[in-house]
């Protein structure tokens, strides 16, 4: 019973964070095409200036910046 409830509550958790990604915004507004596409890269613009923003603010540079902007950024877009 324990492992179902975690089961369930794991993949809540995955949707709500794939409800978040720019994939997933996309998806919920059935976009296709020229509007995917142009959603998809001003979505991946404004995550890229959002984690640069984070990464500034945890004082992060070299590779350390690169890799956590990196993931913030795959994170923010979705897979």
């Amino acid at each position: 019973m324990k492992k179902l409830a975690i089961a369930v509550l794991l993949s809540a958790l995955s949707t709500a964070a794939y409800a978040d990604s720019c994939k997933g915004q996309a998806t919920e507004k059935k976009l296709a095409g020229a509007a995917l596409n142009s959603f998809m890269k001003k979505c991946q613009s404004d995550a890229q200036k959002s984690c640069d923003t984070s990464a500034a603010a945890k004082k992060l540079n070299g590779a350390a910046k690169t890799s956590f902007t990196k993931k913030c950024v795959t994170d923010a877009v979705g897979s």
